[in-house]
């Protein structure tokens, strides 16, 4: 299957988000490899301030390349959860997630920091403290089980090293219940 790579689709669905004036910041492994190590990507997280004046527009913004139901984007407004929009050209999954749904939603759009990727197009990503506390939390989430997840953990706090504000990661670690992740994570990445 031939399409658009995963930054092109990212920078689509910011773009329409940049138009309505929503801010917006991608995570997931997107923005574990900019502050980690590089990997492939099967979907892509966007953080998003998105409110229901904004779904109509989004969806026509879109157009026909995206599926977006605007039933269950409404919905996700309402609930502060996410929703899922599809690139049909390359099949590549967006997981669009409305601010609100986490403590730290709101810091990591205030906090995102622009990344320049192939061709010098720009996109808005999670600073690498904020997508270490979301991999945690969701490794959490997923019982503990994912490798994937705790060793992008351990890659960003052993790329970012002393840029790492440790600080911010133990004071924002207990808003989402994975201070004693972090305590291992950092402990694990110090090891020889």
């Amino acid at each position: 299957m031939t399409g658009p790579d995963p930054y092109s689709v990212a920078l689509t669905v910011m773009r329409a988000l940049d138009a309505l004036n929503v801010l917006s910041t991608i995570g997931g492994s997107i923005a574990s490899s900019f502050a980690g190590e590089p990997r492939s990507t099967i979907d892509i997280d966007i953080v998003a301030a998105l409110e229901e004046r904004h779904v109509d527009p989004l969806v026509a913004a879109l157009g026909p390349a995206f599926y977006a139901d605007p039933d269950a984007i409404h919905r996700a407004v309402r609930t502060r959860t996410a929703v899922n929009l599809i690139h049909q050209p390359s099949m590549l999954k967006v997981d669009l997630f409305v601010a609100g749904g986490t403590p730290l939603d709101a810091q990591q759009i205030a906090r995102r920091q622009r990344v320049t990727v192939d061709g010098g197009r720009e996109l808005y990503v999670h600073p690498p403290e904020d997508i270490l506390l979301q991999k945690l939390r969701w490794y959490r989430l997923g019982g503990g089980a994912s490798d994937r997840q705790w060793r992008d953990v351990i890659a960003i706090i052993r790329v970012q090293g002393d840029r790492l504000d440790r600080e911010y990661l133990t004071r924002n670690a207990p808003l989402v219940e994975v201070d004693d992740l972090l305590r291992r994570a950092l402990a694990e990445a110090d090891e020889p």
